[in-house]
């Protein structure tokens, strides 16, 4: 039934602007989805999404004279992207669209109404509509009422939501952790049976929704949704591997609890980062820096267990699935890195570091040492009170020692005293094999001892040549 719009909407002109051009033209237009969703909760971005009876190339003659910018690039499948006063904006013609059993791509179809394009949406709270320019709202699924349940259901059977477009099983989780709302019972059950529909979306779409996902406010929940309806089994099957079994022969940490509890502890700690957070990759290192520990258990005879070299085994695991669900490189190396460095610090916790063993960790976390700092500090889970505060005692120390160390020399960009092409010069090589290897010698050096003079750096790379030579 219409009834009044969100306050938040009625003062937003652009939309109301955009309505009456549509209507001069015979066309209805309708605000729709998160951004009608996002108002009743009080919620205001930038980005507007609109659904019309027009079609595409009706939508551009709408807009031309009226859009600061129009783009196309979503025109196969009915939507138009214009930008007006700062807004973000995106027209769609109704439509419906779903996955035959063997396509990754959605078939798309044009609709005939606002409530049939309404009813294709993913979940009720996603489809409700502000009727434009009359701003009247049209709630044909009682959408608002789920949002003040703070519940997640689907307008129509969510089997055949589901079998429409799979990747809403993900939306769900994802809006578990963005929403902080609860799913469905019988959402849930028809996730569990539609599991395995998810395996024709496309790596990149996926990767989208679970990036949205860990980015959201309570991840936590929206993990649970995936490990518990076997969505994370197709999507990111490391996870429910780390629920090792206990038993009263060998106890010991729950690796999967302990890993959400290293995630929210790692999101805590974001404010501290330079670039603040929601942070994408200290979030996935939080998420995957123990999922070498099922592939390296071990049963010691005095009834312990160990991991031993689970990071090296981890970060090529998390290496090989950040490529399978398609992040781009810098990604996937900053990620697979972090995992691999996160138990160094423990080896500082058990006996003093050398200066030179505190250059190396600088060095070999680079320019991801404060994302380190938060990982390796969100680790501890222990509930031992003194063993906790012992392990952030010894990490303050090694924070202090960087600190140090930074007053007393460049540690963060470690270079050789000498440069290419000084170790040329004074060797009388050619560029070659043997400058690369007299710079990583000259580095190991540099590293080991801290600033040499002059005389004394080139006095040892002389020694070292002539070894080499002989």
């Amino acid at each position: 039934m219409p009834g009044p719009p969100p306050p938040a909407l009625a003062f937003a002109p652009v939309a109301e602007e955009l309505g009456r051009r549509f209507a001069a033209e015979g066309h209805a237009l309708a605000l729709v989805g998160g951004p009608v969703r996002d108002a009743l909760l009080g919620r205001v971005g930038t980005d507007l999404d609109f659904t019309t009876d027009a079609r595409p190339e009706q939508v551009l003659r709408v807009l031309k004279g009226w859009a600061e910018a129009v783009w196309d690039v979503g025109i196969a499948f009915g939507t138009v992207g214009a930008r007006r006063d700062g807004w973000d904006l995106e027209i769609t013609t109704y439509r419906s669209e779903s996955y035959d059993r063997e396509s990754r791509k959605p078939e798309v179809a044009y609709g005939d109404s606002l409530e049939g394009d309404l009813l294709r949406r993913d979940f009720r709270v996603n489809a409700m509509a502000v009727a434009l320019p009359a701003l009247e709202l049209v709630d044909p699924f009682d959408g608002r009422a789920d949002l003040a349940a703070r519940v997640l259901r689907t307008p129509g059977a969510p089997e055949d939501s589901f079998s429409d477009d799979p990747l809403r099983m993900l939306r769900a989780a994802r809006f578990a952790s963005q929403l902080g709302f609860a799913v469905a019972p019988e959402v849930l059950d028809a996730m569990r049976a539609m599991a395995g529909r998810l395996e024709i979306v496309s790596a990149e779409r996926v990767q989208a929704e679970l990036s949205k996902l860990l980015l959201g406010a309570h991840p936590r929940a929206g993990l649970r949704v995936l490990v518990e309806t076997g969505l994370a089994e197709v999507v990111l099957p490391e996870l429910p591997a780390l629920a090792l079994e206990i038993d009263e022969h060998h106890r010991h940490k729950d690796v999967y609890e302990h890993t959400l509890t290293v995630l929210e502890q790692a999101i805590a700690l974001e404010p501290a980062l330079p670039g603040g957070g929601p942070d994408l990759v200290l979030r996935l290192a939080a998420l995957l820096h123990d999922i070498g520990k099922p592939r390296t258990r071990t049963f010691e005879d005095d009834g312990g267990v160990s991991f031993h070299f689970h990071e090296v085994v981890g970060a090529r695991m998390a290496r090989s699935r950040l490529k399978a669900l398609r992040y781009d490189k810098q990604t996937i190396e900053d990620v697979s890195r972090l995992v691999e460095l996160h138990l160094r610090f423990h080896g500082y916790a058990e006996g003093a570091w050398t200066d030179a063993a505190v250059r190396r960790y600088v060095r070999d976390a680079g320019p991801l040492l404060e994302r380190l700092h938060a990982l390796t500090r969100s680790d501890s889970t222990t509930r031992n009170k003194r063993k906790a505060a012992a392990l952030q005692a010894a990490y303050d120390s090694l924070v202090q020692r960087i600190a140090e160390l930074r007053e007393q020399e460049e540690i963060d960009a470690l270079r050789p005293d000498l440069d290419g092409n000084e170790i040329m010069a004074l060797l009388g090589v050619p560029p070659g094999p043997v400058v690369g290897r007299a710079y990583k010698h000259l580095l190991e050096l540099r590293t080991e001892r801290g600033p040499l003079p002059r005389e004394e750096a080139e006095a040892e790379l002389r020694a070292w040549y002539a070894q080499q030579a002989g």
